[in-house]
Formats: structure tokens, sequence, C-alpha cells
């Protein structure tokens, strides 16, 4: 079997076992957050923290909850790190320095999981499992909490009230996440993946020096970290390592769970507001972009360019051999599309064209089919945005699933697509001109421009995922970057939520014969249009000064 037909296998399968997932997940999800009954150990729960889940709160209340819950994540994060040294259980590593464990804080709150250490050679096993697998759940029950906020929006009327934060949060890491989670553990561990407690051992000569291996719960935080759309590995090397990631079948198991979250969120979708045409309308814009930038980076990637390239048939640099060029695309085009930032082969080593596909992926805004809650969220908004647009090609009001698009609608989604692009060519300005961060930079020209792009792209977007040739272990990308990943993750949510309350005050609007049908197809290719146009005027001066510099001069 060649390489090309093994990666379209593969990809098939793929999409066979998302499309099986689909209904009974979506519509269980839809289920959770639907029920007026609480378990027995959500109560507990509840009691502990002190709050009332039958409380309804509007918008600002549950944008408190959302901040409050994540700067306290932070601060114990934040402390875990800088008390390591003197921890059980911490394998003899040194407490974590100010500006790194401020970095690691605020990437695994905000889902980003951009780790600027070595994981073997940095945190024992109290901060790996205590600190940076609990965040792994509850950064990613925030993000469904807040875009099933934003579904409550659309299906409410007349009320400002979109549920109780506590009460979503809970649900979602018990209800969904944790039983997901273990069950995903228990496969990892049958294909080979490590769960332990072991400390350092010494395995030979490397290099002229000793080389070591340190064990850890490795299975269990792999699961979440895919579930979840995290991305942070137990190991450096991620998911290329072969004690996180050691077949052909755990590869594609990997990709299969970071994706069946967000695009079974779709169905959920569908099912709360009353239509399941609508879900699979976002569904099928999801997964026309996913498939086209699946398709694309497999072309690049497999494109024989060079004696090198055709004996390895495609470019194998950077990837591993157990895998191959196919499953390799699809993982990285899969991690980048979501917020995973989860990686099986190195982006940095990908040609210019498909490392340019990796930072396109981030920058449509992860929302095909986007991270646990963030993609699907993302996607209404710029749902909304479609059907502004379709408005004024016609002269009409706009109108999303019977909810006005008036002004302060418009101006919300407006400033939801602003953001992450302002901090992303901000702070890669900032990155280029000054004379420090510069030094940082593996490679110069066109790809030293792309390391940093690409570094930025993923904090403000809460990716993860790096080109490895930048050393970000530094006090101006710990902060810098630390910094974007905050604006990155809780700005968005603030105008989401804004949207949010304003839809759930309105009247329905009835169906006319004029009203823009969204479930149609129609809809579907205006909205994957509106979404490829606005990226591509926004990014497309810096990918010119970037990969596509790289890829046109190969």
């Amino acid at each position: 079997m060649g390489p090309v037909l093994a990666g379209i296998l593969q990809l098939l399968a793929l999409i066979a076992a998302l499309a099986l997932a689909y209904i009974p997940l979506g519509n269980y999800m839809a289920k959770v957050y639907s029920s007026d009954r609480h378990w027995r150990v959500e109560k507990w729960i509840y009691k502990g923290i002190g709050a009332n889940p039958d409380t309804e709160m509007r918008w600002p209340a549950y944008l408190r909850g959302v901040l409050a819950f994540s700067v306290i994540g932070v601060l114990f994060l934040y402390a875990l790190q800088r008390l390591q040294g003197v921890l059980p259980g911490s394998l003899g590593f040194a407490s974590i320095d100010p500006d790194q464990a401020f970095n690691t804080a605020v990437s695994f709150v905000t889902n980003t999981n951009w780790q600027s250490y070595y994981g073997e050679q940095a945190m024992g096993h109290v901060v790996q499992t205590a600190g940076l697998a609990v965040q792994n759940f509850v950064s990613a029950a925030v993000g469904i909490a807040v875009a099933v906020a934003l579904v409550r929006g659309f299906a409410r009327s007349r009320t400002g009230e979109l549920g109780n934060f506590w009460a979503d949060l809970v649900r979602g890491v018990v209800r969904i996440l944790l039983p997901l989670a273990a069950v995903a553990a228990v496969v990892l561990v049958a294909c080979g993946v490590i769960q332990n407690f072991s400390g350092i051992h010494e395995v030979g000569q490397f290099m002229g020096g000793q080389q070591q291996w340190n064990g850890g719960a490795v299975a269990s935080q792999e699961a979440i970290k895919e579930i979840g759309t995290n991305g942070g590995g137990y190991f450096n090397a991620n998911s290329a390592h072969p004690f996180e990631n050691p077949t052909p079948f755990s590869n594609l198991f990997e990709i299969f769970l970071l994706l069946v979250i967000p695009f079974s969120l779709t169905r959920s979708f569908g099912v709360m507001v009353g239509s399941v045409r609508q879900g699979y309308a976002i569904l099928a814009t999801m997964a026309t972009i996913w498939v086209g930038f699946v398709a694309l980076m497999m072309w690049t990637e497999f494109a024989h360019h060079g004696t090198a390239f055709e004996l390895a048939h495609g470019a194998m640099e950077g990837k591993e051999s157990r895998f191959g060029v196919g499953a390799s695309s699809i993982f990285a085009v899969s991690t980048t599309l979501t917020s995973t930032g989860a990686v099986d082969s190195f982006h940095s080593s990908f040609t210019g064209l498909g490392g340019g596909i990796t930072m396109l992926g981030m920058m449509l805004g992860e929302i095909a089919p986007g991270g646990t809650g963030s993609g699907l969220y993302g996607m209404l908004i710029m749902a909304v945005i479609a059907v502004f647009i379709a408005g004024l090609m016609v002269g009409r009001t706009p109108e999303y699933l019977g909810k006005k698009i008036g002004t302060r609608e418009i101006k919300l989604a407006a400033c939801y697509i602003l953001i992450t692009p302002a901090l992303v060519l901000v702070f890669t300005a900032f990155a280029m001109a000054l004379p420090t961060p510069a030094n940082s930079m593996t490679n110069s020209g066109a790809h030293g421009f792309s390391e940093i792009l690409y570094a930025y792209t993923s904090a403000s977007n809460n990716n993860g995922s790096a080109f490895a040739g930048l050393n970000a272990d530094t006090q101006w990308f710990n902060s810098t970057l630390g910094l974007a990943m905050l604006l990155g993750r809780f700005l968005p949510m603030v105008f989401v939520l804004a949207l949010a309350g304003s839809l759930a005050e309105q009247q329905p609007v009835p169906v006319t014969a004029g009203t823009l049908r969204t479930e149609k197809p129609l809809f579907t290719g205006l909205l994957v249009g509106a979404i490829l146009i606005i990226t591509g005027l926004t990014y497309f001066p810096a990918l010119a000064l970037g990969p596509l510099a790289e890829g046109l001069a190969a």
C-alpha cells in the first residue's frame, strides 16, 4: 500500500468514527446542559464551593463566575510550581522560575497549554497531576459552558438569564469529560501508553552523556489532553513521543479524541435551539474547512521536489516514520484547526506552505471544528457576521435563529473577530522591532519571521503548538505570550457572553418569505466564504512575509 493511499484510508476511517459518535454524543451533551436534576456527587461539590446551581445568571454574573474561577486557577497553579522544590513527588526537580511559572499557569488555565519547558526535566508528579491535569479538565469545561450560554441566548427569549456557570462547569467535568477521559485512558494503556508514578531511570549512554527517562500518569493526562483540546504533553516531544503515542492506531485514536467533542457540539446546538438542521449547517461548514485543509496539507507534504523527497515518498523531515506523511498531515491540521496544540510531528520542519497551513488554521479562529466549546461559539459569531453580510446584500435587517442582528449585536461580533488578530499582529510587530526577542530565532529570513508569527498566533488563539526553532523560554516571551494567552482567552468571552445576554432578551422574530434560510447549503457556502475572506484580508500581509515567501522560494 502506498503512503498516499494509506493517508486517505486513515482519513476515511476517522470520518466514519466521528460520524458514529456524532448523534449519541451530541444528544447526550444537550441533555446534560438541559437537565434540571443534579447528581449526588455534584451536590457535594456545590455545597463545598458554596454555589446554588439553581440560581439563574445574567451575562455579567456568568462572566464574573468565569473570571473568578480562572483567576483562582492561575494563582493555585502558579503557587504549585513555585513550591515544587519542597513538595513530595517532585522527582528532585527545583521550583519553577517566576516568569515561566506565570506563563505555564496562564497557559493551562486558558486551555492553551503552551510549554516553554521540557516536561520530563522540569515537572514532577504533583505538578503534572494535581496541577496541569486538573486544569486540562476544568479549562475545557469552562469553554463548553460559555458555548452553552451562547446557545441559550439563541434558544431563550424575553429574559437575560443564561443558566448557572457553576452548574455548567461541574456538569461538564463530571458528566462529560471525566467519563470520556476514563475510557480513553484505558484504550491508550492498551495501546502501550505508560501509566505509573515511577521515578527517574538511567537507560544508558546517549551522545556522550547518561540518558534518563521518568515515568508518570501519562495515559490519563494524554486522554484529557486530547478530549479537552488542551495539548500539553507529559514529555517535550508531545504526541511524537512513544510513551504518549506509540502506534499508528493510538495516533488515529488521539486525532479522533481531539475532534469528537467539537464536532458533536454542533448536534447539541441543533437540539437545544430546536432545529437539528441548523446544527447540520454548522457541522457542514466546519467539515468543509477541515477536509479542505487536510487535502491541501497532504498535497503540499506529498509533493515531491528533488531526490530526497522522492526517496522518502514525501516531506519526512520532522515526522515520525511510524506515522508517515499522511497521518502527520491529518494530525497537524486537526490540532491547529482545534485549540489543541498537541503535535505528533514538528511543524517547523513542514514545507513552507505546509507550515503556512497550520498557521492559517489557527488564524481562522480555530472554529473548524475548534476547541471544546470555543469552536462552537466562534463559529456562531461568524454565522452572525455572515447573516449581517447577507442582510446588507438584500437590504433586510439580518436575522439568525429568529433573533435580529442589530447594532449592538454586530458591534459585539465585530469586537470578537478583531481582538485576536490585533493581539497577534501587535505582539509580532514588537517582537520583530525590538533587538532582544529576535535573538531567540534559530533561523533567519522568512522562516525566522514565521517562528515568531506562529508563536503569537498560537498563544493569542489559545492553541499551544509552536515552530520548535524558537527559544521561547525567556522573560520577554514568557511574559508577552502569557499576556497574549490571557487576553486571547477572556476578552472574546466577554463579547460572547454579552452577545448571549442581548439575544436572550429579544422577542423571537417570525419567519417570513424573506428570511434567510440558515439551514440550507447556500448559507453554508456563504459562511465558509466569509470565514476565509475575513481571515485572508486580516492576515495575508503577515503570511506573505513568512510562510508564503518561504514556500514560493522553495
